[in-house]
């Protein structure tokens, strides 16, 4: 049953990491692609992370903290890093395209 619940984690991890990286390649303008490597792609490396630390929890009959550690720092850096970029990318006036600018408004 733990190889069944890891395979899924993993494949639910690498399908959010395509679907990021997707965005990130083919969305329009800035402020689109900053969601695909900010949500889709840590939900992907989140989800892989989670299983690496079931996998190495179970095997070595201890808790694996260096996963723990890297997933925590992800989803505490990576809405950081984005908040970041956006304001920068405002600052700076990066062009945005009709769609971007009648969200925002």
């Amino acid at each position: 049953m733990l190889e069944y619940l890891l395979a899924a984690l993993i494949l639910i991890g690498a399908f959010f990491t395509l679907v990021g990286s997707i965005g990130l390649f083919k969305l329009p303008d800035f402020f689109m692609r900053l969601h695909g490597p900010t949500k889709a792609t840590t939900l992907g490396v989140g989800a892989i992370l989670l299983a690496s630390a079931l996998y190495f929890s179970l095997d070595k009959d201890g808790v694996s903290l260096h996963e723990i550690l890297v997933t925590f720092f992800l989803f505490i850096t990576a809405p950081v890093s984005a908040h970041l970029m956006a304001k920068a990318a405002l600052h700076i006036k990066i062009k945005q395209i009709d769609k971007t600018r009648n969200s925002i408004d």
